[in-house]
């Protein structure tokens, strides 16, 4: 293989120097997905130009792995005639997905002008949710009935044109369903040229419906290790397969949507490049946190009523470090849990269980880090002027600490369970949600605790 950076290099030496003629010949030493990563990288203006200049052949697959923005720029600049003869060398589920992208009326004209059998393929793909298995699924499988002979599977087989790799052979009965599946180098062996496809079979099949999400699709691939997966409609008629490439593909999306939802974004910002498009995916999650800063003021403010200035002084010097280590425990409790609830494990089924291994967990990293801080607390405190002990006050702080730490550990878990059951998607609000409650509730138990052992300390004195 040629050196794919100095390629690349040349070409956008090409491009800045507008020396289109030469680029083509750069282009036929790469692979489509490297082309892609061009033009998605190449200024805006140029972009179409260099799809143009792609060889016809490969204008399919390099059109297929472009970014949503780039791809949407480059089909508005070109024909009906010319994207429809592009979609026809398409896989099926490809070209389904481009054309959901543009209006109906224009993808509508693009089906007519296509031949009608790829068009009926691409129109039933359609019909489908795209984050559902019938909609990353591609009708382009083979299927043989159960009578047939391995010998006469192999003639047939190589009687077929298609436009994706297979590795099953799918058996299906006179009706069409699903009856099992069959390795390709199974139908090779001598000994089994003779037998049934009926007989070589393997009878326990894992599929999806139709209407399956794409989250369980992947999570089934992945137990399984599955290179593709056949889909059935609910008569368990066979209609479709993932492929290998789709289920990385939504294993990717999905993980991605997940972390940006955690970081109260979306992954819609690695498409636009707009600072408005940003602030507006940004803006909510910031103003809830922004709400829960007013809270917290009102908080301090109420309880200052009940503590001397010196004693608002040294322990309000604390609130950061108590407001980062709950934020913080929460944040690992509901990223383990929404990973638990993504990957389908048992973890997240028992509440009582997750209780009880956060309490645990969160009272075991509390009381360390207590102790610690309340040690450190000691040390600071001696140096205040207080009515109270340092040593009563470094109290109070270490079991504040353990007191937050031991809540949010619990409540960051709890909190994506509970939606999960409210059919919430647990990282929409998992993250943000987690952070700005845990700063509020954090001050509660820091001022609460605070406030209680002191009363305390001065009822036992004054008695």
């Amino acid at each position: 293989m040629s050196d794919i950076n100095r390629v690349k290099e040349r070409i956008n030496f090409c491009v800045k120097g507008e020396l289109w003629e030469q680029v083509p010949k750069f282009f036929d030493e790469l692979h489509p997905a490297d082309i892609a990563e061009i033009i998605n990288h190449a200024p805006a203006s140029a972009q179409t130009k260099l799809f143009e200049l792609i060889d016809d052949e490969i204008k399919p697959d390099v059109l297929a792995e472009l970014d949503d923005q780039t791809e949407a720029d480059i089909l508005e600049d070109l024909s009906d005639e010319e994207i429809s003869d592009i979609v026809e060398e398409m896989a099926p589920d490809d070209a389904a997905d481009l054309l959901s992208e543009l209006t109906d009326e224009r993808s509508g004209e693009i089906l007519n002008l296509m031949e009608e059998e790829d068009s009926d393929e691409v129109r039933e793909l359609m019909q489908y949710d795209e984050d559902s298995a019938g909609g990353i699924m591609t009708s382009d499988f083979v299927s043989v009935p159960a009578t047939m002979s391995a010998a006469e599977a192999v003639e047939h087989i190589g009687s077929l044109d298609l436009d994706e790799p297979f590795y099953y052979l799918y058996v299906v009965d006179e009706e069409g369903r699903l009856t099992g599946w069959i390795q390709l180098w199974e139908l090779l062996k001598r000994g089994n040229r003779g037998q049934t496809l009926d007989e070589l079979a393997e009878k326990e099949t894992i599929s999806v419906h139709t209407d399956a999400d794409q989250e369980e699709v992947a999570r089934l691939a992945s137990k399984y290790d599955l290179s593709s997966l056949p889909v059935l409609d609910w008569q368990n008629k066979l209609v479709g397969r993932i492929t290998a490439d789709d289920i990385m593909d939504v294993i990717e999306e999905e993980a991605s949507e997940d972390i940006f939802k955690l970081a109260g974004s979306s992954d819609s910002e690695l498409e636009y490049n707009s600072p408005f498009h940003a602030s507006k995916t940004r803006l909510p999650w910031l103003l809830i946190t922004l709400a829960t800063g007013f809270i917290s003021v009102l908080l301090l403010n109420s309880y200052h009523a009940y503590l001397s200035v010196s004693e608002v002084v040294v322990l309000g010097a604390f609130v950061p470090v108590i407001l980062a280590m709950g934020g913080n425990t929460g944040i690992q409790s509901s990223t383990l849990v929404i990973r638990g609830i993504a990957l389908g494990t048992g973890y997240t089924k028992n509440i009582r269980r997750v209780l009880t291994h956060e309490i645990i967990a969160g009272a075991t990293m509390g009381l360390i880090c207590g102790s610690v801080f309340g040690v450190y607390a000691r040390f600071i405190i001696s140096k205040a002027h207080t009515a109270l002990a340092p040593t009563y006050l470094a109290l109070t702080v270490g079991v504040a600490l353990f007191s937050a730490m031991t809540f949010a550990a619990v409540f960051g878990a709890i909190v994506p369970v509970i939606l999960n059951r409210m059919k919430i998607d647990p990282a929409v609000a998992s993250g943000p949600f987690v952070t700005a409650s845990n700063d509020i509730l954090a001050l509660l138990i820091y001022y609460g605790v605070t406030v209680s052992l002191i009363a305390l300390r001065v009822n036992v004195v004054g008695g």
